[in-house]
């Protein structure tokens, strides 16, 4: 995730659950149900693309160092969680390996391979090798594999292999993690305050892969509102349209949380508690819709306990 006032500076410098049991509640993993139902009011069940009805109560942590307190903190959650890890670039596997199994424990994990902001930065080789080096580290305690971040951003695909380049990253780190027997995620970036080519509707339909298309099992959208610059879209029809696209996934949020303007952190509960309740309570009616959410400052805005903005999501999501 990066603010918009970072991601034109960025451009300018570039011309760049769910599976298991435990935790403080009921499961919110896949199979349970959730919170969520396929039934609309005074009608027959709707058809869901995916085997099952699931909820994803999602969370971010961009940073382990306080591992005792985040795991501590999401044991006490009412639902087990599904924890997003952010694997920091230039960073080895063996960085997180106290991290991954203690937070598997008594969470879901979905382990970003890499943030957005650092992806024209890499190789495609160097991003496969990457991913490759995760899988063996940890195929058997990531239950979700993020494969590409805001990959339609337009920081992106700022270095001279343009879009192909992000492609066959994504592409290529989706295979991979497939040959594995993983779960696939893919985040688009929901803000179209760029141009249209960027677009996530018409970037993924342009460029992801027919295999990805048919073949990711979680399509999850960025947004936040502060610094987008353009109002919030209408949600119900916005993942209406990622269903066309994405005929099997499931879809949700991948990132929210509250920024002012300039894309810089809210820490003031009183703005920032409204907003993670809003989406987090959000009801989108569409098949396979899963919430998730993965409040991106979970460690700075909701440790260490307690703090105001833990009760409001520990309210939001029971």
């Amino acid at each position: 995730m990066m603010g918009l006032t970072l991601r034109v500076m960025f451009a300018l410098f570039m011309v760049g659950c769910v599976v298991g049991t435990g935790g403080g509640g009921s499961s919110g993993g896949e199979g349970s149900g959730g919170s969520g139902s396929d039934m609309p009011p005074g009608g027959d069940p709707q058809p869901d693309p995916t085997p099952t009805a699931e909820r994803l109560y999602g969370v971010t942590v961009d940073d382990v160092a306080p591992l005792s307190t985040i795991v501590s903190s999401l044991q006490a959650l009412p639902h087990r969680a599904t924890t997003r890890i952010v694997f920091d670039e230039g960073q080895a596997p063996s960085a997180y390996a106290s991290a991954v199994p203690a937070i598997h424990n008594v969470s879901g994990v979905m382990g970003e391979l890499l943030d957005s902001m650092y992806v024209p930065n890499i190789t495609t080789a160097a991003y496969l090798d990457r991913t490759s080096q995760y899988l063996a580290a940890f195929g058997n305690q990531v239950d979700i594999w993020e494969v590409g971040n805001e990959i339609n951003g337009n920081w992106v695909d700022t270095n001279a292999g343009g879009t192909a380049e992000v492609v066959a990253k994504i592409s290529g780190a989706f295979d991979l993690v497939k040959a594995a027997g993983g779960k696939t995620e893919l985040t688009l970036y929901g803000c179209s305050d760029a141009n249209q080519a960027h677009d996530m509707l018409t970037w993924a339909t342009a460029n992801v892969p027919d295999r990805m298309k048919t073949g990711l099992d979680y399509v999850l959208v960025s947004f936040y509102e502060g610094d987008c610059g353009v109002a919030a879209p209408d949600w119900p029809a916005t993942f209406h349209a990622l269903r066309a696209i994405f005929p099997t996934a499931k879809l949700g949020f991948g990132e929210v949380g509250a920024v002012d303007v300039n894309g810089n952190r809210i820490t003031n509960p009183a703005i920032a508690g409204p907003y993670l309740e809003r989406y987090y309570g959000m009801a989108v009616d569409e098949p396979g819709y899963i919430g998730g959410h993965f409040w991106w400052y979970y460690v700075e805005d909701m440790l260490p306990l307690p703090s105001t903005m833990y009760a409001t999501l520990t309210s939001a999501i029971q």
